[in-house]
């Protein structure tokens, strides 16, 4: 495809979580406003898709051959409501499919009538409400520059690379190095939260990365990163990648944009149904951008025996959890970090689901918060930071082996 095509299909637009004002359903999801979507013929020939969504989502459009059709890629959206009938008014277009296509993400199919290439691609997204419309237009075209045109895109940033099957044996902490995933928020097509000219997704990156070297370099810890370049991976991906490795401990690293309450110094989220005030579920919801299974292969189990399974696993790594959260608190602030006034918070975070790893998220800084954003551009202050996690993981690790010692017993 030419440079001009590629770029009408990767059309990537990004919601701006973070705007005041922006409302959201309870699912977290972009909901397809009913009554503002149409698919219409153009006049002189084309088509003309419209869709009205309750916020932004990256998106890309492309078409395929044998037949002929428009495929439009969504992060996930909530179809609830929309019907063809209500949806399809256009006589160039035979039919339409849309839905689930993988977890987290949507796909809607428009079959054509004949080759019509598309001529343009984008989303508005209204600043005060955080309100999205997608517009696409097709144009008619002959079969050889239809064919020339079409192809399912490859970009690195969007699509996710192929699982890798690693044999596991997972040991307790004290057996071994302390196997600990780093999960850098974020990556490709999805930036975070961004001021001036920084971007969440890079500065956890690099903070990803200078943790990992301090860890290594101490000894006694294996690393993984869930990214370690600039790539897009879904949550589902992240927590899988956490149980392929073994990991004793996952930690996801953010540093968002906050308008609520005192957005200010680093602050550790643990997994709850309720969260515990409305900072960290307005986080929950920016940051859980579509609704995934926990990250337990489950497969072949009744949902009575899943949750029974799942309720156990996490009477166990609760505790876990939770004495990790305070030997964090203790190492960070022993560092001589400052953390928020309330270090602690709870929220239903999608990336902490995996039962039988104790899971924190932690929000380095904040990005709203002008201090923050000095310290996270601040070599000297990361390094700080990455030996306050360093003493915390040690001391953790040192704890729960004996307390592993005394259950056995």
């Amino acid at each position: 495809m030419s440079g001009i095509i590629r770029k009408l299909w990767l059309a990537v637009v990004l919601a701006f979580w973070a705007l005041p004002g922006l409302a959201q359903d309870l699912s977290g999801l972009a909901r397809v406003e009913i009554g503002q979507s149409q698919i219409t013929d153009r006049w002189g020939g084309g088509i003309e898709i419209e869709l009205a969504l309750s916020q932004g989502v990256p998106f890309r459009a492309y078409t395929l051959t044998e037949p002929a059709r428009l495929v439009l890629d969504f992060r996930e959206v909530d179809w609830r409501g929309v019907t063809k009938p209500v949806l399809l008014n256009a006589d160039n277009a035979s039919d339409l499919r849309f839905g689930s296509f993988r977890p987290g993400w949507s796909r809607m199919v428009v079959d054509l009538t004949g080759p019509y290439a598309i001529e343009s691609a984008g989303m508005k997204i209204a600043p005060q409400s955080g309100e999205a419309r997608l517009d696409v237009s097709l144009a008619p075209t002959d079969a050889a520059d239809f064919a020339a045109r079409s192809g399912a895109p490859y970009d690195p940033r969007w699509d996710l690379p192929a699982p890798v099957a690693r044999a596991v044996t997972k040991g307790l902490p004290g057996q071994g190095p302390l196997v600990v995933v780093l999960d850098p928020g974020h990556g490709g097509i999805d930036p975070g939260a961004e001021r001036d000219r920084y971007r969440e997704k890079d500065l956890m990156l690099t903070f990803a990365r200078e943790l990992k070297e301090t860890l290594v370099r101490s000894g006694g810890f294996s690393v993984i990163l869930t990214r370690d370049d600039d790539r897009f991976v879904s949550l589902e991906r992240r927590v899988a990648l956490a149980h392929e490795a073994g990991a004793h401990v996952f930690l996801s690293l953010h540093a968002d944009i906050l308008a609520e309450g005192q957005a200010k110094g680093a602050t550790l989220h643990l997994l709850s149904d309720q969260a515990s005030d409305a900072a960290s579920a307005k986080l929950a919801e920016r940051h859980d951008r579509d609704d995934l299974l926990s990250g337990v292969d489950l497969t072949g189990q009744d949902d009575v025996v899943a949750d029974i399974l799942m309720d156990l696993a996490r009477q166990e790594t609760q505790p876990r959890t939770e004495r990790l959260a305070q030997a964090m608190i203790k190492g960070i602030t022993g560092a001589g970090v400052r953390m928020n006034h309330r270090p602690l918070r709870r929220a239903g975070f999608s990336v902490l689901k995996a039962a039988d790893i104790p899971s924190i998220l932690l929000e380095v800084g904040f990005l709203s918060n002008p201090k923050d954003l000095e310290n996270l551009s601040n070599k000297q202050w990361r390094i700080n930071m990455a030996s306050g996690i360093r003493d915390a993981l040690r001391a953790w690790a040192t704890e729960d082996a004996a307390l592993a010692k005394l259950v056995r017993q």
